[in-house]
């Protein structure tokens, strides 16, 4: 069956107020929408489009015949989502299994509530996630190299050191002796990133920790504000990695004494262009900056937070299973299956993902809507046939998209356009042909 489903966009902080918006053909809210869910998590099951005037989800339309619907008689493993990411998210790890059945276990035998603001394993599922960028999209994830960290800090420490005095009566409101005393740990942080006594590994687990405990760090983030502030952009812009003093300015505009501005420098940063993709394994530090992408995750709410956010931090917690290893690279190439056809396979059993990009077609359609002219793409396939051997969630991101399945036991055809969705249950292979570009998420081969 190919199934139109929809669902309302969450209203997150940081969100944007008109990418989802443009994304669905339809004026702004007003409000920051940040998530489009489009699957049968029960945060926010996707409903099953004009369905006879009743409300059915997608959780109903499942358990209403699981095999038909369903993933092996049960629920999706995986949730689709479209992201508009206006501002910094949090930084944030994610458990893998065994620490997610041992953390929900323990939760659940302490009498906390699943809801609580407190609770940091809501399920006993990992979330495994990947994002393919739309737009550009920046992130912070994965650890860099602590040479790259240490020069960082010497380029912030002699600004700030050079601009103490000046900055002490400007509009960044802290005295000089806090601008200074800030520096001294700054120079303690570099100091770490010199002894070779002990491993990356430790090091890294080190700073985590003396950046969100030691009480000095406000004076740290300080002494971070003067140099950024010290109207002297070339010098940061030249001498910090590129990107990088843009990123601190944005981090200490919304969150102004957090931790997580020093934690940021250990990080690296991404910077997708359309097409290009990160994929976020258990224990990686990470945190989306700006752009909107197509997303695709073991179905779990489990999040341990580093900072930038004013939701509940547990740094003990997150110390414990955070991988304090290198990340080399935090991309994930796609493969090219066909003209027209890439996928993102890492190697996790719960999702795939697909993208199809079509060449104009015109005598595929029958007098369809109107709709927006897709964007300038290059689409190197006319038709393209995409296997479901289980359900598929597809969403159409430019352009329109005629999807057919020539060998079912019924015709079934839906012409879908920019910001619409189907679900498609297991079966025979579908066919895509028309104009523009389709994404389907579907359960992984590891």
């Amino acid at each position: 069956m190919l199934i139109f489903i929809e669902n309302t966009p969450r209203a997150y902080a940081w969100g944007s107020s008109e990418a989802l918006a443009e994304m669905l053909g339809r004026a702004p809210s007003g409000a920051p929408e940040a998530e489009l869910w489009l699957g049968d998590h029960p945060g926010s099951p996707a409903n099953v489009a004009k369905a006879a005037g009743t409300s059915l989800t997608l959780i109903d339309l499942i358990a209403s015949d699981p095999e038909r619907y369903g993933v092996r008689g049960g629920p999706l493993p995986f949730l689709t989502k479209l992201l508009a990411i206006g501002a910094p998210l949090s930084l944030q790890v994610h458990p893998n299994r065994e620490q997610a059945e041992a953390g929900f276990a323990a939760e659940e035998a302490a009498g906390i509530p699943r809801d609580a603001a407190n609770r940091n394993y809501r399920d006993p599922n990992h979330k495994p996630e990947l994002l393919v960028a739309l737009t550009e999209v920046r992130a912070l994830s994965g650890f860099r190299p602590l040479t790259a960290v240490g020069a960082d800090l010497s380029t912030l420490i002699t600004v700030a050191t050079d601009h103490a005095a000046h900055l002490a009566a400007s509009a960044a409101a802290v005295e000089e002796a806090e601008v200074r005393a800030g520096i001294e740990l700054l120079e303690v942080f570099r100091e770490h990133l010199t002894r070779t006594t002990r491993s990356d590994a430790d090091f890294r687990a080190k700073l985590l920790e003396d950046m969100q405990h030691d009480p000095r760090v406000t004076l740290a983030i300080a002494a971070v504000r003067a140099a950024t502030e010290a109207g002297d952009g070339t010098v940061l812009e030249t001498a910090l990695e590129p990107g990088r003093a843009r990123v601190l300015r944005e981090l200490l505009e919304a969150y102004p004494a957090d931790p997580g501005v020093l934690v940021s420098l250990l990080l690296h940063l991404l910077v997708l262009e359309p097409g290009q993709a990160i994929f976020l394994r258990a224990g990686q530090l990470h945190a989306y900056l700006s752009g909107v992408g197509v997303e695709v995750m073991a179905a779990s709410d489990n999040v341990l937070r580093a900072g930038l956010t004013s939701k509940h931090v547990d740094i003990a917690e997150l110390c414990r299973i955070v991988d304090t290893d290198d990340l080399a690279d935090p991309h994930l190439p796609g493969i090219a299956l066909a003209p027209g056809v890439t996928v993102w396979r890492p190697e996790v059993e719960d999702f795939q993902l697909f993208r199809a990009r079509l060449c104009p077609a015109p005598e595929a359609w029958d007098d369809p809507p109107a709709a927006p002219a897709p964007r300038a793409i290059e689409c190197p396939a006319s038709e393209i046939e995409i296997a479901a051997e289980y359900p598929l969630v597809l969403v159409v991101t430019d352009g329109r998209v005629r999807v057919d399945r020539p060998d079912g036991e019924i015709s079934e055809v839906a012409n879908v356009r920019r910001g619409q969705s189907l679900y498609v249950s297991a079966g025979e292979p579908i066919r895509l042909t028309g104009a523009g570009e389709a994404f389907l998420a579907t359960v992984g081969g590891a």
